[in-house]
């Protein structure tokens, strides 16, 4: 299997372990249609030297979708019913229309082993394993990625309206550590799993499929591109079908893994960020 890297040094083809220099940014390919971007990513032939990895991303924005999986939609009532507005998520789960919402800059994405964030004013903080959907600018998927949804539970929890400042901060938001295109990874389902190891120790597992999806990830893409053009393409993260009990939240000093099969794993360590509290 190949797969799209972005080094310290600019885009390569990693061909299991031997890098060709991309020559061109990812932009630049997602600009492409699907067809020509494939010949081009095929075409990589110059040889270079291993670097460190970056989050696989240059110009585009991230954006996610939301109660995407029944355990999602649990998720969400769990953490509304004090605030008395859980039935709010049977309606955005059964809807035609999907939960969507803007996630981060790509100079605001952390890559494999950089530090993801929970907020200082936050009291419940869990992680989201996604896989990704590294979109060009006509709509086609041209690739997976795997994601890190960071998320404050208590915050929107306490209130819908509070999403953004739940779901958009820094270091809310990891990718990585590559891209492998369509054509390398198949149309899936995607095992994907997530663990979290504190001390040393697993503090928290769980698994679960893609093929749980209540939509498909053509239909999420569909509707995240109706109204908007990304001419540098664009990353969508699916959702996240893995949510932890009630009682568990992450904490600095956790190590966050998130594996989709066929995809790749992507680890980060966590840290606090911001004030107040």
């Amino acid at each position: 299997m190949t797969r799209l890297v972005r080094t310290r040094d600019g885009w390569a083809v990693d061909r299991e372990g031997r890098l060709a220099a991309l020559g061109a940014s990812l932009a630049d390919l997602l600009a492409l249609p699907l067809a020509e971007a494939r010949a081009r990513y095929e075409a990589a032939a110059e040889p270079v030297e291993w670097a460190p990895l970056r989050a696989p991303v240059d110009a585009q924005e991230v954006w996610a979708a939301g109660v995407t999986y029944q355990r999602s939609r649990e998720g969400r009532r769990e953490e509304s019913e004090q605030a008395g507005h859980a039935g709010l998520y049977d309606h955005v789960y059964a809807a035609a229309r999907p939960e969507i919402f803007f996630k981060a800059t790509a100079e605001r994405v952390v890559g494999d082993g950089e530090p993801v964030g929970i907020r200082a004013d936050s009291g419940w903080d869990v992680p989201e394993a996604e896989l990704g959907l590294v979109v060009n600018a006509a709509g086609e998927v041209f690739g997976y990625t795997v994601g890190n949804d960071m998320s404050s539970r208590s915050i929107e929890g306490e209130n819908p309206l509070y999403l953004p400042q739940a779901k958009v901060y820094a270091r809310s938001c990891a990718l990585g550590p590559a891209i492998v295109p369509v054509w390398e990874a198949g149309p899936g389902p995607f095992p994907v799993a997530v663990r979290v190891d504190r001390d040393g120790a697993e503090a928290w597992a769980a698994e679960t499929s893609t093929a749980r999806l209540a939509r498909t990830p053509e239909d999420l893409v569909s509707w995240l591109t109706r109204a908007l053009d990304f001419p540098a393409g664009v990353v969508l993260l699916t959702g996240t079908g893995v949510v932890p009990e009630r009682d568990f939240t992450l904490r600095a000093g956790d190590v966050v893994t998130i594996d989709v099969a066929g995809v790749g794993t992507l680890r980060n360590p966590v840290t606090v960020v911001g004030t107040g509290g």
